[in-house]
């Protein structure tokens, strides 16, 4: 199950990840002052391989990129740029992902000040958060 290649295209020519390393498959919600998007976790990414074989849980640090990612996406608007991560904080993991979850990843934009967007972002499978934090960014036009 993966998003419509024109959902996915519009991300891609949003954000500058690529597979392997893009965690975000479909925008579901655009609005002012927040994003909604989503993650369908298939099993088969190969960070699985080694964490951790028998019990295969997904990264939190690969988590917090979903929403870094997520992020990005709100920042561009649509246009091509780099979004950089300059500072994380409150960083709570209350859940496990598995194989087979679907991410919906929010993030609020909270700020900007100069070129600093603050956001705040909640992930949540099956409508349970299992992580939240606040983190900072700034978009480089690319």
């Amino acid at each position: 199950m993966f998003p419509e290649d024109s959902k996915l295209q519009e991300i891609i020519e949003s954000i500058p990840q690529r597979p392997p390393f893009l965690f975000v498959d479909r925008i579901v919600e655009r609005g002012e002052g927040h994003i909604h998007t989503q993650k369908i976790v298939t099993g088969e990414e190969d960070f699985f391989k080694g964490h951790f074989p028998g019990n295969p849980i997904m990264p939190g640090v690969l988590l917090q990129e979903a929403a870094f990612q997520t992020g990005a996406l709100y920042m561009s608007g649509n246009k091509p740029g780099l979004g950089l991560v300059t500072r994380v904080d409150g960083v709570k993991f209350r859940g496990l992902v598995k194989p087979g979850d679907t991410l919906d990843i929010f993030v609020d934009h909270l700020d900007t000040i100069g070129e600093a967007y603050y956001f705040k972002a909640k992930i949540k499978v099956e409508n349970k958060t299992v992580v939240a934090l606040n983190f900072t960014c700034m978009l480089k036009e690319s």
